[in-house]
């Protein structure tokens, strides 16, 4: 079977949404970018993969959850190429078969060379994906659900400051009645109504909305970086590539899709606990547990037990299991075992557990994940003429961290940043 291969490429076009801002024609109190949102667009894609799929069998939740993932990860980078086309000229060249085939053809021709690692079946998927233009497929009725809701929530945050735009009444209209073309997804309604009034908002609504709040979290808060990122837009580049990682390393469809929502949520804690570097959670074992207890605590009242008695005890576990509570760590590996959560080693994971009837999980993939996205945000900087300490020790340490264990997880990471020079 063709296994796939990661290069530097493909790492630095998913970061290059990091540089894209949204609604730059309006009035903004703080620069929106399109990483953030596709990161807000895939953590509700979640919530209404959980919702829809309650009645599904495993199959079946399988391959919906493999169209979800991936077919959020096409959309993305064809919204990286098409840039700035305004929302509705966007809508009218897509309700024109030919107009649309048209834009997308040139869209893949774009993408293909810097796609061409990944090989031929997974640049099919993408033709397949991007060359039809109607929403009719659960899976895109999942995504266009959650691409308006991330959308209709940036727009909250600006409209106050554009009164007097010639259009936002028509945007806010087209938002709303397009949420509700799509009510008969399950989930919808209840976002809906928790757009419309905040305090009639369900336990789901109220996630979805507070997700979004990562948005206001700066990474690296006490360092000058352009791009500056977010934790919003950080979770989003983690998920993609331990997307892209499993896929190279021939995870089974449970595997890479856990790998993919586990790193969407495995800074959950931080909207409760603030962005809290390294160092300080380093300092001393009792301070890096003192932190780890109030997370822990904070997470349970906060979230965790408004969604299961709110009615969704279900996305409670699996946010439990993303986030390993039963196992200490996200960052350890773990699979499902008669009925119960149970620690591996990335190595017994591979070998014996790589298999969709074990839910199997990576750690060390995920950590060496969240690792190159922390490089690469540093990196940037510092290409981009940034020239803080911070920056350069983080890039020398995390080199270093990768000369010594060059191959994590059965990915030569190694190699990989040796090619950013």
């Amino acid at each position: 079977m063709e296994r796939p291969m990661i290069r530097k490429g493909l790492l630095d076009l998913v970061f290059s949404g990091a540089y894209m801002k949204r609604w730059n024609d309006k009035l903004r109190p703080l620069q929106l970018v399109e990483v953030d949102k596709q990161s807000h667009k895939m953590i509700v894609a979640w919530l209404l993969f959980v919702l829809n799929s309650r009645d599904m069998d495993d199959e079946a939740r399988l391959a919906l959850g493999d169209q979800v993932v991936e077919g959020g990860l096409f959309d993305y980078l064809f919204r990286l190429v098409i840039t700035d086309i305004k929302p509705p000229v966007f809508y009218q060249i897509k309700a024109n078969p030919q107009d649309y085939a048209l834009l997308s053809g040139w869209v893949l021709k774009t993408l293909r060379p810097l796609l061409a690692p990944l090989g031929r079946e997974f640049n099919r998927r993408m033709t397949d994906w991007l060359t039809v233009s109607e929403d009719n497929t659960p899976a895109r009725r999942i995504l266009a659900a959650a691409h308006q809701y991330a959308s209709y929530s940036e727009f909250k945050l600006i409209k106050e400051l554009n009164p007097s735009g010639y259009d936002m009444a028509e945007i806010e209209r087209s938002f709303l009645d397009r949420l509700a073309a799509l009510s008969g997804v399950a989930g919808v309604p209840e976002l809906l109504q928790g757009l419309e009034d905040d305090a009639q908002a369900g336990a789901m609504a109220r996630l979805a909305a507070l997700c979004g709040h990562l948005r206001f979290q700066q990474r690296w808060s006490q360092t000058p970086r352009v791009p500056e990122t977010t934790v919003l837009g950080h979770v989003f580049l983690v998920a993609a590539y331990a997307w892209f990682f499993s896929l190279e390393v021939g995870a089974c469809r449970a595997r890479r899709q856990n790998n993919f929502f586990a790193g969407l949520f495995h800074d959950l804690p931080e909207l409760l606990t603030r962005d809290i570097i390294s160092p300080v959670k380093k300092s001393a074992p009792e301070i890096a547990d003192l932190i780890r207890a109030y997370e822990e605590k904070e997470l349970e009242r906060l979230v965790l037990e408004p969604l299961r008695g709110g009615g969704y005890p279900d996305i409670a576990a699996r946010l439990e299991y993303y986030l390993g509570k039963e196992i200490g760590s996200e960052f350890e590996a773990c699979v499902m075992r008669g009925g119960r959560v149970q620690r591996v080693s990335s190595e017994e994971l591979a070998r014996r557990f790589n298999a969709d009837g074990f839910d199997p999980k990576d750690g060390e993939l995920l950590k060496m994940c969240d690792s190159v996205t922390a490089f690469i945000e540093a990196y940037a900087a510092i290409k981009n003429g940034i020239s803080a300490d911070q920056l350069h020790q983080a890039v020398w340490r995390l080199r270093n961290q990768f000369l010594e264990k060059p191959e994590v997880a059965g990915v030569q990471v190694g190699a990989l940043l040796a090619d950013f020079d």
